[in-house]
């Protein structure tokens, strides 16, 4: 069945963009990645949402997240789409897009990665590119993946709080809670008899190296206790 799964190798495929032809994984070198597609170019929803992404395109910049857009367009669709969308910023219409936009007007990609959606369709009956988010790591593994129907727009504040998430953890031995943000405090549970009562980025790190000092004082507590009773 087509499509791809986490962990997953994104195969290198090439495409033509608003930037010309590219080979994917070349695209993204050593580089986190974001693949977004979307249903049609010009229409409301699909204006908006790239709008807010070209607006936070500093953000993932910040991360190292490179990105790219698709769907079933032509590149001269979307290039003339890539100046309503720069109007729609308050931007001059002559700027560029920050990142370019994959046509796959022959929707191969689009089978090949599982992106169509069967309940929206062209008026020729053709099923439509959903609303797919697919974050890449740096060895072009699938590591997050969000399909949204074609009548919800996608939040991308809460994809950069993934993305933030999805590197601390690729690097750090942790596991970030519900509704975590990147250096935002969060309250504690009771159970930590540390006092703590703000926890940011750094308390999630030195939670896990606390839970391996209790261990090791409790293994070390035990021991001690076994040698005390058989001296009696």
């Amino acid at each position: 069945m087509p499509g791809i799964l986490l962990g997953d190798v994104l195969p290198n495929f090439e495409a033509e963009t608003t930037i010309g032809k590219i080979k994917f994984h070349e695209f993204l070198g050593n580089s986190w990645g974001i693949l977004f597609s979307h249903p049609r170019d010009f229409t409301p929803v699909c204006t908006t949402e790239l709008a807010r992404a070209a607006k936070l395109h500093e953000e993932f910049k910040k991360r190292d997240v490179k990105m790219i857009a698709l769907s079933i367009d032509s590149v001269e669709d979307h290039r003339k789409w890539s100046e309503d969308i720069m109007s729609f910023n308050q931007d001059k219409a002559c700027c560029a897009m920050p990142f370019p936009i994959i046509a796959d007007d022959k929707r191969e990609l689009s089978v090949l990665l599982g992106m169509l959606d069967p309940d929206e369709r062209d008026k020729d009956g053709m099923p439509l590119t959903a609303r797919c988010v697919f974050v890449v790591g740096p060895d072009k593994r699938l590591k997050l993946s969000i399909l949204y129907p074609a009548t919800t727009g996608r939040n991308f504040d809460e994809i950069l709080r993934v993305i933030d998430s999805l590197q601390l953890t690729a690097t750090k031995k942790v596991a970030t809670p519900v509704d975590w943000k990147l250096n935002v405090s969060c309250k504690g549970r009771e159970k930590w008899k540390r006092g703590l009562t703000g926890i940011t980025q750094r308390w999630t790190v030195q939670t896990q190296q606390e839970r391996d000092r209790k261990s090791r004082r409790g293994k070390r507590e035990r021991e001690e206790k076994k040698m005390g009773q058989r001296r009696r």
